[in-house]
């Protein structure tokens, strides 16, 4: 049996031509990345800032490009399946000569067998959103739902670590299968590349990888997909929310008022492309001190409530800032799993349940 390498594959590929260059994929610095998992491959073809419609009808275009990598490779004995994702610009550059004109608004990607999408967003990081995710999916689960969860976090994924998994996930007849825990279809970028391996793609690249964790995915059947989002509200998660089929947004902030000015602009961002609001949730709320029992405002308290009222959203609940939520997370855990009739899990399930009946689930 042939053992099967990076070189191996990049010899196979080194006939195929960049469709405009002419260079080989390599050569041209196409061929991003190759993940090799025993007979399963992972291939990433970036394109770069080169608008596709700029290649299609030239030397080739990109789909028979993607097409000839996956048919080489899976020719390459003990290759099992082939994935090839790929990533490029998805319009062209106005020329100094022509008129900028106002691209159509983008049509979201629907997802086959899938009922509802929510967003689970922030405007900023390092507010809990993550855990959060995880738990309200579980909590939703618990509701006798089909749940699915996406980590939409290209540069920092954190869906891995999360669910304890560093699996790769399987690819049949070019679909990639979710990998499967506590109940949960789970899909991240994380399991399609190497934990350490640094991603620096720009905006347009990201947003085919996201489109293709959503589109190339057998995700269902789902009664509710939740998706992780990535901190911030700039270009690509903008895209993100006018591209996916969202039923509405989740809003998670800690309750100083950095983060709640974050969180008002992740807010505005989903009200601007007609997402539902479903409410908003307060992480961090507050801290027990486990020695004397004392109650502690850390980051304040009650400026999630505050915020929902003034901009008309639902509070959907406060989570309390506690060390077995986040060491439970970090273990791979999450506390709706390890401690189910607990005081935190209850939380979350009450929260689930408020969203659940938002999206008339029950």
């Amino acid at each position: 049996m042939t053992n099967l390498s990076q070189a191996l594959i990049e010899n196979a590929l080194s006939e195929i031509e960049h469709p405009v260059t002419g260079q080989s994929l390599k050569a041209s610095g196409t061929l991003s990345a190759i993940i090799i998992d025993k007979g399963q491959i992972g291939i990433i073809l970036d394109f770069g800032d080169m608008p596709i419609s700029s290649i299609e009808g030239t030397k080739g275009s990109i789909e028979d490009i993607r097409s000839r990598v996956e048919k080489t490779v899976s020719n390459l004995e003990g290759v099992d399946a082939v994935n090839v994702v790929v990533t490029a610009s998805k319009a062209n550059k106005p020329t100094p000569a022509s008129k900028p004109q106002t691209p159509p608004p983008p049509t979201p990607v629907e997802i086959p067998g899938v009922n509802h999408v929510v967003a689970v967003a922030s405007g900023k990081g390092g507010v809990g959103k993550s855990t959060t995710s995880i738990n309200l999916a579980l909590a939703l689960r618990d509701q006798r739902l089909k749940v699915g969860i996406m980590d939409a976090d290209i540069f920092g994924p954190s869906l891995p670590t999360l669910v304890g998994l560093d699996d790769r996930p399987e690819i049949v007849n070019g679909v990639i299968q979710p990998l499967q825990k506590y109940g949960l279809k789970i899909m991240s970028i994380g399991f399609l590349i190497d934990v350490d391996q640094p991603i620096v793609w720009r905006g347009p690249r990201v947003m085919g990888a996201v489109q293709q964790l959503l589109k190339d995915v057998a995700w269902g059947p789902l009664d509710v997909l939740i998706v992780d989002m990535p901190p911030g509200t700039g270009d690509v998660q903008l895209s993100m929310v006018q591209n996916a089929p969202l039923s509405g947004a989740v809003i998670v902030s800690t309750p100083q008022d950095l983060a709640l000015i974050d969180a008002r602009k992740g807010l505005a961002m989903f009200r601007k492309v007609d997402v539902p609001i479903i409410g908003i949730i307060e992480n961090m709320s507050s801290f027990i001190c486990p020695s004397c029992g004392e109650e502690s405002h850390i980051f304040g308290h009650g400026g999630a409530e505050d915020a929902a009222k003034l901009l008309d959203a639902t509070f959907l609940g406060a989570i309390p800032l506690h060390m077995d939520i986040r060491a439970l997370s970090d273990a791979g855990t999450p506390v709706v799993v390890t401690a189910p009739d607990g005081p935190h899990a209850d939380i979350y399930r009450n929260i689930a349940k408020e969203i659940g009946q938002t999206l008339v689930l029950n």
